[in-house]
C-alpha cells in the first residue's frame, strides 16, 4: 500500500478528463495535477522542446513525492515517453498503449480513425501501436488543431455552429471511409464527444484516451501494491504555470464539479 499521491500532467487543462476518470475508478486516491497553461499548446512545438517541457513537468510532480506519473497528453506520450521512462523512478503511464488496445478491441470493420494534435499525428504513435496489435487494421489519421481552443473557450455544444462546422471539416474523411472507431487522441477531445458523436453517428465508437489511461493506471497500481488504504475521499491539488484566475470555471467543464479556488501557480522553469 502507498498513501502517496498520483501525479498527472498535461500541456494545459485537457488532462483533467483523466483526473475525472481516475477519481471515478479510485475515489480514495489523492491526485496532484499540473497543467502547463503558460506554454500550451505543445502540439506545434519541436520534439526537443516537448521533451524538455515534459521532463520539467515530471520533475515538478516528483517534488510532491508522487507514486506514479501519468502523461495525460497525447503529444508528450507520442514524443517523450522513452525519455520519461528513463528518468523516472516511479511507474509511468502514457495515453498511447491503453488507448490503442481499446480501439483495436472495439473495431468491427478494422477501420480506425485517430485524431490528435499536429505532433501526435506526425509521430504516428497511435498508428504504430495499432499496427503492432493487428497489421490488418486500416488507420486514418487527422490533426485537429482547433479542437483544443474550442474546448477551452467553451464551444462544446452540439448546437454551437462553430463546433459543428469544425467537427465536420476535420472528420468528413472518416465518415466517407466508413471508420467505425475513433481514438480521441488528446485529453481535451472527450469534452467534444457530444458534437463528434452527433456528426459521425451512434454506431461509431469513440475511444476516450483519458478513460483508458485511468483504467491502465488502476491496474498498474494494483499490480504493484501501490493503492492507498484511505477510507476518505481522495483530495486533488491543482497547479498551473500561468495565471490562476478563471481556472475553476474552465476546470468545471472538464470535471463536472466546482473546485473553488483550489489552484496554485508554479514557476515550472525552476524544475
Amino acid at each position: 500500500m502507498s498513501n502517496r499521491p498520483i501525479g498527472v500532467f498535461d500541456s494545459g487543462l485537457g488532462g483533467l478528463t483523466a483526473v475525472k476518470q481516475l477519481h471515478s475508478l479510485m475515489p480514495c486516491e489523492d491526485i496532484i495535477y499540473f497543467g502547463d497553461t503558460g506554454r500550451v499548446p505543445y502540439g506545434n512545438r519541436s520534439v526537443e522542446t516537448i521533451k524538455r517541457y515534459a521532463a520539467q513537468d515530471a520533475r515538478f510532480l516528483l517534488s510532491h513525492n508522487v507514486k506514479m506519473v501519468i502523461a495525460a497528453c497525447g503529444t508528450v506520450s507520442s514524443t517523450a515517453s522513452n525519455e520519461l521512462n528513463e528518468m523516472l523512478n516511479v511507474p509511468y503511464i502514457n495515453v498511447i498503449a491503453p488507448t490503442a488496445a481499446a480501439a483495436a478491441q472495439a473495431t468491427k470493420n478494422g477501420k480506425i480513425g485517430v485524431i490528435g494534435t499536429r505532433a501526435t499525428i506526425l509521430s504516428s504513435a497511435y498508428k504504430k501501436a495499432l499496427e503492432k496489435t493487428d497489421p490488418s487494421l486500416k488507420i486514418f489519421q487527422r490533426e485537429c488543431p482547433l479542437f483544443v481552443p474550442l474546448v477551452e473557450e467553451g464551444f462544446i455544444s452540439p448546437e454551437d455552429p462553430i463546433a459543428r462546422l469544425t467537427v465536420e471539416r476535420y472528420l468528413k474523411e472518416f465518415k466517407d471511409n466508413g471508420v467505425d472507431t475513433i481514438i480521441l487522441g488528446c485529453t481535451h477531445y472527450p469534452i467534444l464527444k457530444p458534437v463528434i458523436g452527433e456528426y459521425v453517428g451512434m454506431d461509431v465508437v469513440l475511444i476516450d484516451s483519458g478513460k483508458e489511461t485511468a483504467k491502465c493506471a488502476a491496474a498498474v497500481l494494483t499490480e504493484n501494491c501501490l493503492l492507498n488504504d484511505h477510507e476518505r475521499s481522495g483530495e486533488c491539488k491543482f497547479f498551473v504555470s500561468d495565471r490562476t484566475e478563471g481556472f475553476s470555471n474552465i476546470a468545471s467543464i472538464f470535471l463536472n464539479s466546482n473546485i473553488g479556488e483550489n489552484v496554485s501557480r508554479v514557476d515550472i522553469q525552476k524544475y
